[in-house]
């Protein structure tokens, strides 16, 4: 017989940005906790909204697998001593098995102990499942309540667990497990009795809750369209919005509402940010995509009364819209000059100083970088320009008030105080991106402002001994090191980044401290983060981000998805690989004497390898690219093999061990150029 099992767990109201991973990562628990206790179930469903997390098992097993286990103990030549009787180890293994040493089987040298482990009663099994899972839970931030030590997301107000209908009991501090549950928070009664772990979903869908996520989700989406369609509104659904509203609802009902259309005259990303950040409004532009005085939101409630929620929201709106006019006419009341003097009393971190200290060594930074990358006259004097101007929004009341807005606000101020149309640009894309996968810089200038200011964060932080550790970052530094690698990406930047920072660090009393090494292994670690994420095996990450004494941020990302490429499609890559580990091996730590002697390569093979070689130009090669050194490599694999095969490197004559090791060096140089080859498995 098939069973269903339902466990809810019954929570205050869960911040919105919590719940998703919550879900999640209940599920996960759940599936580890089945695996452990070897008991089947064909589907786990999850269910969450801002009160609830919740899982269902479908079709649970009647009881856990049965399992038989052969235990492997001591070798015969411990189990028996001189006289053949059973030694104490022998005796404690079998003890501790549960067994005697007539249970004994002798088989290849050793004793073995089989054991038979019956099923367990799937709902003995899910007694344990709320020390197993619902305690053991993670969350980023925690609660305490009453006078308990527990820590959680949020107090625990109720549990519910039923196996088909009966009550499966455990408690979680003093939350004892049942069948009720609660329904909407103003919808419905306060208690609601579950039936049976079948009716999860019927029963608090008749208390006003739609307890899957991805249902509501979808029953949000479609009253946003309908709403769009009935007046003719081009509708602009931020997905991380709906996700965010998804999870502060449990019964959505979708309405719009509107403002003054004087409002308009406020730039569209002051509106669409006192709409979408402060309210989670969506906002609605016409068909030429031109910002409409309307807005759409979702209530977490039924159409009741909706009027006056329609009203209510539309008051605050405005009351928000108010502030951001007042600010915006207030702001243009000055220059950027009077907003760069009080940028100069604005503090960047107590340990560092200023932010226009940080400004000055950005603009030493990006002056260098620009000058590395080849910038036209224009573009250098471009980029100076946003040094020194790109913090000035920081002090304008429109930023105090909204800081989603800096760098956008920068962006629209300075054109409108008159600074060119590359120098605004600028200044709007030096914080990006903003995230793991938010946009990049499209400017040039922009790009290196970028770099620069989130290099000299990085340096100054470090040399103020600011460095994060485990999962705490409160400065965005890893953040920061994932924009510096896919800006240098994006615009196939290559630079010796060691060069740069080993020339600017020493210049600044605010940077002088950084370890240099430390800092490049920092930004290294965002460059394995970025290629795990991708799916790419770890030891071939380990293998092309080890600098051998480049850093070239771009080159060796580039060697690391050679190397993946290769190691999928390549069916010779195990015998290239393992040739030249083989080089590596013998070449490491070698210093070469000179160059190779040529009077001194003995037979044919080592003349062979020597003439495919000595010509092979290393900078040339690693301009063309990590595929063309792999390439070029692969293609000596047989030369190299032939030369292992007649050549003895290790002989008694100084002069002609050198001579091999040198050439060996040589070969070694261009194979560094792939990282540390030693780093991959083969087998």
């Amino acid at each position: 017989m098939a069973h269903t099992f339902l466990l809810e767990i019954g929570l205050e109201e869960v911040p919105a940005h919590l719940v998703t991973g919550a879900a999640e990562q209940l599920v996960k628990r759940t599936q580890a906790f089945l695996e452990q206790h070897r008991l089947d179930v064909a589907e786990i469903k999850s269910y969450s909204t801002p009160r609830r997390l919740a899982v269902q098992l479908i079709d649970v097993a009647e009881n856990s697998a049965s399992i038989d286990e052969e235990y492997r103990g001591p070798s015969l030549k411990i189990a028996k001593d001189d006289t053949g009787n059973w030694s104490k180890a022998a005796q404690g293994f079998a003890r501790g098995k549960g067994a005697t040493p007539d249970d004994f089987v002798e088989k290849d040298g050793y004793v073995f102990v089989s054991k038979h482990i019956s099923g367990v009663p799937a709902i003995d099994i899910l007694a344990n499942i709320g020390s197993e899972v619902v305690e053991q839970m993670k969350f980023s931030t925690y609660m305490k309540w009453a006078n308990f030590d527990f820590l959680y997301v949020r107090p625990i107000r109720w549990l519910v667990a039923l196996f088909d209908s009966d009550i499966v009991d455990f408690s979680v501090l003093d939350v004892r497990s049942g069948r009720t549950t609660r329904g909407h928070r103003f919808l419905s009664s306060d208690n609601i009795d579950i039936l049976n772990a079948q009716s999860y979903e019927e029963t608090l869908a008749l208390a006003h809750v739609v307890a899957d996520a991805h249902q509501r989700k979808q029953k949000i989406r479609q009253q946003l369209d309908d709403i769009a369609a009935q007046h003719q509104w081009v509708l602009h659904v931020d997905e991380d919005l709906l996700e965010e509203v998804n999870n502060i609802v449990e019964w959505p009902t979708t309405f719009s509402g509107s403002f003054d259309e004087k409002y308009l005259a406020v730039p569209d990303e002051v509106l669409i940010t006192s709409m979408r950040e402060h309210q989670r409004f969506f906002f609605v532009t016409d068909q030429d995509q031109h910002l409409l005085p309307y807005f759409v939101s979702v209530r977490n409630g039924d159409a009741n009364h909706l009027q006056n929620v329609i009203a209510g929201n539309e008051k605050v709106l405005i009351a928000r819209l108010e502030d951001a006019v007042f600010f915006y006419q207030e702001d243009q009341q000055k220059t950027i000059a009077d907003y760069m003097e009080k940028v100069k009393k604005l503090v960047f971190h107590e340990k560092i100083g200023s932010v226009y200290e940080h400004m000055q060594r950005v603009k030493q930074l990006a002056a260098q970088l620009a000058e590395s990358f080849d910038f036209t006259t224009q573009q250098q004097q471009d980029l100076l320009r946003s040094a020194d101007i790109y913090k000035f929004d920081l002090m304008t009341g429109m930023v105090g008030e909204f800081d989603e807005l800096q760098g956008i606000m920068g962006e629209h101020y300075a054109k409108r105080f008159g600074e060119s149309d590359a120098v605004a640009a600028a200044i709007k894309e030096h914080y990006l991106p903003v995230s793991a996968d938010g946009d990049l810089p499209v400017s040039d200038v922009g790009a290196v402002l970028a770099l620069a200011d989130k290099l000299d964060g990085i340096i100054s932080f470090f040399a103020a001994g600011l460095i994060p550790s485990g999962s705490n970052d409160p400065y965005g530094l890893r953040r920061a090191a994932t924009g510096i690698v896919r800006i240098l990406k994006d615009k196939k930047w290559h630079i010796a980044l060691a060069d740069v920072l080993a020339t600017f660090i020493p210049k600044n009393s605010a940077t002088e401290g950084a370890d240099l090494q430390t800092i490049l292994n920092f930004i290294l670690d965002r460059v394995r983060k970025i290629e795990s994420d991708k799916g790419i095996r770890s030891d071939i990450i380990a293998a092309g981000t080890q600098m051998k004494s480049i850093s070239d941020i771009v080159y060796i990302d580039e060697r690391v998805h050679v190397l993946a490429q290769h190691a999928q499609d390549d069916a010779n890559f195990r015998e290239v690989m393992e040739t030249l580990t083989r080089v590596q091996k013998l070449a490491h730590g070698y210093v070469a004497q000179g160059e190779v002697q040529v009077e001194l390569l003995e037979n044919d093979a080592e003349q062979a390898l020597y003439r495919l070689t000595h010509e092979l130009n290393l900078d040339v090669l690693v301009n063309e690219g990590a595929e063309v050194v792999y390439t070029t490599l692969a293609n000596l694999t047989q030369a190299i093999q032939d030369y292992f095969d007649n050549t003895m490197v290790m002989v008694d004559d100084e002069r002609i061990k050198n001579n091999r090791l040198t050439q060996l060096s040589q070969i070694n140089r261009l194979i560094m150029q792939l990282g540390d080859l030693n780093q991959i498995v083969t087998k």
